[in-house]
């Protein structure tokens, strides 16, 4: 899997996950066990990491790419 696929993956995980819980205003431990549940259903063993600001109204304007050792 290319950089660019694990990105769309990990990017269509924090928007399904952003939609379900109805958007921002939440703790920052709900959205993180709530990633871990989604991206373990669709593809657990990823080698790239984005960082994910879930507070915005928009989480694609909260994410930035993170790579290490690719």
């Amino acid at each position: 899997m290319t950089e660019n696929e694990i990105s769309k993956v990990i990017v269509d995980s924090a928007i399904e996950v952003h939609r379900e819980l109805g958007g921002p205003g939440l703790l920052e431990g709900v959205y993180e066990e709530a990633m871990v549940e989604e991206l373990h259903r669709r593809l657990p063993k990823l080698k790239l990491g984005l960082v994910i600001n879930f507070g915005e109204r928009y989480v694609q304007d909260g994410i930035h790419r993170v790579v290490n050792g690719l």
